[in-house]
């Protein structure tokens, strides 16, 4: 190891941070986990959140429950709110990087509801990317809350089309779940899972149990349950191969999701 050490000091010295032989050098080294033991729940802010009490309530009921046997990182959703500022503000003609804050404003908002909710609970709300206080909530309850959406603002990325920021909430929780090292990413939406068409829409739609990203594209339903650059995102990860995507609102489901049962359907890598 001091080997490759000293020679990774040295290609970073004398090459660019893209260099090939350097990128190698630093792959040899294993990233190290620093949650490997919490999972990630995104719960979605227009599929459950705005539903307010009649969406909300169970599912937060089982939230409390399953912490006191799984370290639960929990992300929110935007929403419908969200939509209703990215018309504005693309009718406005205002670019990704302003639609992106917007975007956060409203998943921080679910946040700190979430946050007021639970707090009798002693499950509080964090902010910012660097979350440094998450460890201790963890060690202390079990369960931590957090705003979904990546905090690019006018850093983000633009899109390929248009101007709808293209990593929202789907990408920011996905994004925590590998950069902590957790073991599992689960996304409590408002539908059994995948399908072949939407089913709030299609009566001959077909549920899929399992996919891989590749299939997925293939099949054109990259864009069917999760954000697509998510998917992208999930090819590309050191530790988090497969994501869960579970009906929050049959009672059960999540606690069974953590359980490690297959509920809905699991997107993996490859």
């Amino acid at each position: 190891m001091a080997n490759t050490t000293a020679e990774l000091e040295a290609l970073l010295m004398q090459r660019s941070l893209t260099d090939a032989q350097l990128l190698k050098a630093a792959e040899a080294s294993a990233d190290f986990r620093i949650l490997p033991q919490a999972t990630v729940l995104k719960i979605g802010g227009q599929s459950i959140i705005d539903r307010g009490r009649a969406g909300l309530y169970p599912l937060l009921d089982e939230i409390v429950e399953a912490r006191k046997k799984h370290q639960l990182l929990i992300g929110t959703g935007a929403g419908t709110r969200a939509r209703h500022l990215y018309s504005i503000a693309a009718g406005l003609n205002l670019p990704a990087g302003v639609l992106s804050q917007l975007g956060a404003s409203v998943a921080d908002q679910n946040a700190a509801m979430l946050g007021q909710l639970l707090s009798k609970y002693g499950i509080s709300t964090v902010s910012g990317a660097g979350m440094s206080a998450v460890p201790l909530y963890l060690a202390e309850v079990n369960a931590v809350i957090f705003s979904g959406m990546p905090p690019y603002g006018l850093w983000t990325r633009p899109a390929a089309e248009g101007v709808i920021p293209p990593y929202r909430t789907d990408a920011g929780c996905f994004l925590l779940a590998e950069q902590f090292g957790c073991k599992a990413m689960i996304y409590v939406k408002d539908e059994n899972g995948l399908y072949t068409a939407n089913p709030k829409t299609a009566k001959d739609a077909k549920f899929i149990p399992k996919i891989s990203v590749d299939e997925m594209k293939a099949k054109g339903l990259q864009d069917s349950i999760l954000e697509f650059p998510m998917l992208d995102l999930l090819k590309a990860a050191r530790h988090v191969h497969q994501v869960q995507v579970i009906n929050g609102l049959v009672p059960g489901n999540l606690t069974r999701a953590l359980a490690g049962e297959h509920v809905g359907t699991i997107i993996t890598a490859s």
